[in-house]
This record gives C-alpha cells, sequence and structure tokens, in this order.
C-alpha cells in the first residue's frame, strides 16, 4: 500500500494562504536623510515649504492666503522652478515613483473612503514632512513615526533632480 502525501496536504493550504496575504501588503514608507547631495531645486523646495507653515489651510488654495495639500507642493514646486500637476492623485499618477525618499520628495497617502490618492507631504527629513491637513487648520509639519502615516501610505515621487 502507497502512502498517502501527507505532508504536501497538509502544507498546501498554509502555502496558499502566505501567498495571499504577501500579495495584499502595502507599500512601506522608507526614507533617506541627509542634506549632503541635495540639488539647488530640492533646497529651494524646502525653504519654501518651511515658509508655508502656519499658512491656513483653503481647499483649491495655493498661496499665503491659504492651501491645500496638493497646493502647498504646486507652490513649493513652481518656486524651484518645476512644474507639477494641481491635485494629490494627479501627482501621483504622473510623476516619477521612487522607492526611499530624500528630503524634497513627495509623499503620498490614501485617507479618505475610496481608493484613490487623497493627501500628499513633501518629505522634510528625520522622519517629518511639511502638509496641509485639512478644514479648519493650518500648514504644519507632522512626524511620520505615527501609526497612521504609514498604513495610510500609498507610495512617494521625486519630482526634482
Amino acid at each position: 500500500m502507497m502512502p498517502a502525501p501527507f505532508p504536501f496536504v497538509r502544507v498546501l493550504p498554509w502555502l496558499l494562504a502566505m501567498l495571499v496575504m504577501a500579495g495584499c501588503s502595502s507599500p512601506q514608507l522608507s526614507t533617506q536623510d541627509g542634506s549632503q547631495g541635495l540639488s539647488m531645486e530640492r533646497a529651494l523646495v524646502l525653504t519654501e515649504a518651511r515658509s508655508a507653515i502656519g499658512t491656513p489651510y483653503r481647499y483649491g488654495g495655493n498661496d499665503e492666503r491659504g492651501m491645500d495639500c496638493s497646493g502647498l507642493v504646486q507652490m513649493a514646486y513652481s518656486r524651484a522652478g518645476i512644474s507639477v500637476p494641481r491635485t494629490s492623485q494627479s501627482q501621483y499618477d504622473n510623476l516619477p515613483p521612487i522607492d526611499s525618499a530624500r528630503p524634497g520628495d513627495l509623499l503620498f497617502f490614501s485617507t479618505g473612503k475610496g481608493s484613490g490618492v487623497s493627501h500628499v507631504g513633501i518629505y522634510m527629513g528625520d522622519d517629518t514632512m511639511v502638509h496641509a491637513p485639512g478644514s479648519g487648520r493650518r500648514v504644519t509639519t507632522t512626524s511620520l513615526a505615527l501609526d497612521y502615516w504609514s498604513e495610510h501610505f500609498v507610495g512617494a515621487a521625486a519630482p526634482a533632480p
């Protein structure tokens, strides 16, 4: 009598479950710090982003009277001579994706009920980003060490050289 394929039959469902879970994993937020080697454009983006801290949130805005998250990005990059799309989803869809963010790069998040990108911030280094968080608030910095950001992270892009 031939023995049954005992080990394989018991291991197969476990292996299939592991493959399915691996396919569901989300991107990991990875950063590289250090101001050495930053281009002039990146330095300008960082300076402009810092200068916007305290500006009130205004949906659709991209100037000192008020700005939303993608307006902050558009303002900071345009002052550095780099054109970027207007909305966070368009920025995510059209800018060169990267695996690890350096200061001046964009970080994208899905924070709403839909599955698309709904928020963007500018990585400042030292696990912080500057962003326009929403209605009734002001442009500010936040720590990327907060679980919220890693749970909602979608990807990063590098529009500046």
